[in-house]
């Protein structure tokens, strides 16, 4: 059980059909569910170098995360969790999205916003929220 809040971090790939880039998880937290590429803030690390750092780390691409999107504060008080993490709005990277991390990852895909997988990490119904807002 957690002490205190961990800090992640997250990226909303969106592609220019405004499909959204999801992989699969294999690993706890939520595994076997689509989420949004991302991971752990370090110590003293800028969240969103983390957030670009991590997104070369999983997928090899490139990008610059500037605009936040969302805030998700994740709490399981059963499970014994608490994770916040901002969520920075991608349109534009360089490189082709490959699963480099295949132990932590079992697919990656590009889905449309009204026809996303069921099962989606509570970060990703957070970011699918904030998107739908925002192209209203």
């Amino acid at each position: 059980m957690q002490t205190e809040p961990r800090v992640g971090c997250g990226a909303a790939i969106v592609d220019g059909d405004g499909r959204l880039l999801l992989i699969q998880r294999l690993t706890e937290p939520e595994a076997g569910c689509w989420g949004l590429p991302g991971g752990k803030v370090d110590l003293f690390e800028v969240a969103a170098e983390a957030t670009a750092r991590e997104i070369a780390e999983e997928l090899g691409i490139t990008i610059v995360a500037q605009e936040l999107l969302c805030f998700v504060d994740q709490i399981d008080r059963v499970a014994g969790i608490h994770w916040v993490s901002p969520v920075y709005l991608i349109r534009n990277f360089t490189g082709t999205p490959t699963i480099l991390e295949p132990h932590k990852h079992g697919g990656l895909g590009w889905f449309a916003l009204a026809d996303l997988p069921a099962k989606l990490t509570v970060p990703t119904q957070f970011a699918a929220r904030a998107l739908k807002q925002k192209s209203r």
